[in-house]
């Protein structure tokens, strides 16, 4: 039962985030402008089942703003979907926007200090089709939309993150290309390897539409970056060091001009002499990877070695679970590694739980439940797990500054 996990004493900010996210395509449903809609309905052997109706988190999102501020919770991160905002090229939905300012202007009321993503994983079919991040003036395009969005980010807005896991965006072009190595990725086998011109397009677009933020905005500007707790033995260091370095580092490096970087952390990766060592039958896991809620506390401290001063948000963490318990366990173990860092001196403004509802899981479908609340897919009828109201009277009391 949760009520016999203990509530752990931290030693954060009074005005620390304590908050739950979420992405469009994974929640609102029948996001038909986007890319991936069209993959789902390609007849594609990775995708599990197509997204549909979603979490109805579209129209369902007054409610679910309600659970999370009376849960107790000070802070929402969601994303604003550029195909609905933009589903042709140069032509804007006001519909969209108006929605979307709605949506900001609805977390404020509620104490909800709104995070918001401009893209996360999902891109409008039509910039996909002209070649995605690597097209003739992609850098512009994003920028175009980030100066569209200003008003909704104007509503109250203030954390913006221009591009969610830069580093996952070589695996999505793979995939919706149809190479074997992005199926092969999605069962466990080797990322594929993003060039120097993919890594610095993404750079300069996120570059882009970030000064537009600043410029138009009294927001934070930065980005979010997934990473794992690396760790090694000494005769794995040269591994774990060229697998940082080409999987995770150069989004980090590109942040340090950031006002914050997200930080979004699952799981550990270790190296020996040999390379990266998988996970074996003594180690605990999870529905999609090692079950390692410290991983969380050294990959905040790998993102300040390399961003400086920047400060952090954990943007994303969470673990796919039916077992609540086990999610509350997860979030503790997290924090409780997260707090210590935090007294180590790295600077962490906030925690978003991944994620406040369970949702479409990309190519893994409605399988793994990440939620804090659940809902029946027939009826959308939200049920508020015992992990959130655990985490929300953990937010309350620390929110308040009842901290020992």
């Amino acid at each position: 039962m949760t009520e016999q996990i203990p509530f752990p004493s931290f030693s954060v900010p009074e005005d620390f985030l304590w908050g739950a996210a979420t992405a469009a395509h994974q929640v609102e449903g029948n996001n038909v402008s986007s890319d991936w809609w069209a993959l789902e309905h390609s007849n594609s052997p990775v995708i599990a089942e197509p997204s549909g109706d979603a979490a109805d988190h579209f129209n369902r999102w007054p409610e679910d703003l309600d659970i999370l501020a009376s849960l107790g919770l000070n802070s929402y991160r969601f994303s604003l979907e550029w195909s609905r905002i933009e589903p042709e090229r140069g032509a804007v939905s006001m519909a969209a926007i108006d929605h979307y300012k709605r949506m900001v202007a609805g977390c404020v009321e509620r104490g909800l200090t709104p995070v918001v993503t401009l893209q996360h994983v999902t891109l409008p079919a039509w910039f996909r089709r002209a070649g995605g991040w690597q097209a003739d003036g992609a850098a512009e395009l994003f920028a175009s939309y980030a100066e569209t969005v200003l008003p909704v980010l104007n509503e109250g807005a203030e954390w913006v993150a221009t591009i969610n896991e830069p580093g996952l965006q070589p695996l999505m072009s793979a995939l919706h290309r149809g190479d074997q190595a992005a199926l092969n990725a999605w069962h466990g086998g080797p990322m594929p390897l993003a060039s120097d011109t993919e890594i610095e397009s993404l750079i300069t677009a996120h570059r882009a539409a970030r000064d537009v933020v600043r410029a138009g905005t009294d927001a934070h500007a930065g980005w979010t970056v997934v990473l794992h707790d690396v760790q090694h033995e000494e005769e794995g260091r040269a591994a774990a060091e060229e697998w940082f370095e080409t999987f995770e580092a150069p989004y980090l490096r590109a942040a340090r001009d950031d006002d914050f970087v997200g930080v979004q952390n699952y799981t550990r990766s270790r190296f020996n002499s040999a390379g990266e060592v998988l996970p074996g039958p003594e180690d605990r896991m999870t529905a999609i990877w090692e079950y390692y809620p410290e991983a969380l506390g050294n990959a905040v401290r790998l993102a300040k070695s390399v961003v400086g001063d920047v400060p952090i948000v954990v943007t994303e963490n969470g673990v796919p679970t039916d077992d609540d318990t086990e999610r509350v366990e997860f979030i503790n173990r997290a924090l409780r590694s997260l707090d210590a860092a935090i007294a180590d001196g790295v600077d962490v403004r906030g925690y978003l739980h991944w994620s406040a509802i369970d949702n479409f899981e990309w190519a893994l479908g409605y399988g793994p439940r990440f939620g804090l609340i659940g809902f029946d897919h027939t009826t959308f009828a939200r049920s508020i797990k015992p992990s959130a109201r655990w985490y929300g009277e953990l937010a309350r009391r620390h929110s308040l500054a009842l901290t020992p």
